[in-house]
């Protein structure tokens, strides 16, 4: 069964901010600090927002609190269901526990246990394929295997709005930021973003990150359409894929004003960063922003890095700590 689709280019503004109202007994407000770093010689100052704070370490929550929420209750009797890596199917296995909806996920076979433990934890059953099947259900909206209602974990429009809400509380927090920096997945939290900001200061610039190991938005820009590129699985599990979803690809060329990409030594830079001088664990997809924002693409003013999650693996954590890149011989 498929979900109630909208296109995902009808979010607007009013949606987020019916979104907000309809997820705020569940999803809390998260805190946006300072980054403890100096920058000397350079006009800009860099904050965070701490979406790694959330119940499930993730901003995945608020996506999927909404979905379900907008969901026609007969919709769900058979459940729910999602295709996701790891962050998205612990947010929507964490709702449907709250409303008691059975729910199960397509994860793809380099999914990290740091994310998948704690997804069947919550009750969720998982299934494993290839990357490539788990890609294919991604496109197509669909697993033969599974029965209910699909939220789609990036092109799904309620899901869009859930994410926006991040977007409402940064202009809240920072009236004045200049530039909002987000890791880029498949759009689905820097369109709902880039949506809320630019409705509310429309001069903001809304920069995606990605890792140089997978970065189909920043060759889509460059070609002016979705190409398909080289994907690397690394530690940063959380973001990257071999190329920008069609539907979404009108939405983010529109909203968004470009892709900073990275290499994988300035991610894990940026973990230990963030773990050594602000106290924050952040997996590689939410320090990538930060790292984005230490170099001179990033530009100046008021930056604000969206952390979009804190479910690293330990032991890959633990390799960063010590200065070295998970799954790589060199150092950092």
């Amino acid at each position: 069964m498929m979900s109630n689709y909208k296109p995902v280019n009808s979010v607007t503004l009013q949606d987020i901010q019916q979104a907000r109202e309809r997820i705020s007994n569940s999803v809390k407000k998260t805190p946006l600090i300072p980054l403890n770093v100096e920058l000397e010689g350079q006009n800009k100052k860099i904050f965070l927002k701490l979406e790694n704070l959330h119940p499930i370490g993730s901003f995945k929550i608020r996506g999927a609190c909404n979905a379900v929420c907008s969901i026609p209750h007969k919709l769900l009797e058979n459940g729910v269901y999602t295709a996701s890596a790891g962050n998205f199917a612990q947010g929507l296995a964490w709702n449907a526990k709250l409303l008691g909806v059975p729910c199960q996920v397509v994860m793809p076979d380099h999914a990290p246990e740091a994310k998948v433990k704690p997804t069947l934890a919550m009750g969720a059953s998982v299934t494993k394929v290839t990357f490539d099947r788990w890609w294919h259900v991604v496109v197509n909206r669909k697993f033969d295997q599974f029965q209910g209602t699909f939220i789609h974990p990036v092109s799904e429009a309620s899901v869009i709005a859930g994410n926006g809400t991040i977007g409402l509380e940064i202009l809240e927090d920072v009236p004045n930021v200049d530039t909002i920096i987000v890791p880029y997945g498949g759009g689905g939290l820097s369109s709902g973003i880039a949506i809320a900001a630019k409705g509310m200061k429309p001069n903001v610039k809304v920069f995606a990150c990605e890792v140089d190991t997978a970065a189909p938005l920043s060759a889509a820009f460059k070609e002016g359409k979705p190409v398909k590129c080289q994907y690397t699985p690394s530690f940063v599990d959380g973001m990257g894929s071999s190329e920008v979803l069609a539907e979404m690809w009108p939405l983010v060329k529109e909203k968004l004003d470009g892709s900073l990409v990275i290499s994988l030594s300035q991610v894990a830079e940026a973990v230990k960063l963030l773990a050594n001088k602000n106290h924050v664990i952040a997996e590689g997809a939410g320090a990538a922003p930060v790292a984005a924002a230490l170099t001179a693409d990033a530009g100046e003013g008021n930056i604000v890095c969206v952390v979009s999650g804190g479910n690293i693996d330990p032991n890959k954590l633990i390799h960063i700590l010590q200065g070295s890149i998970p799954g790589q011989q060199y150092n950092i």
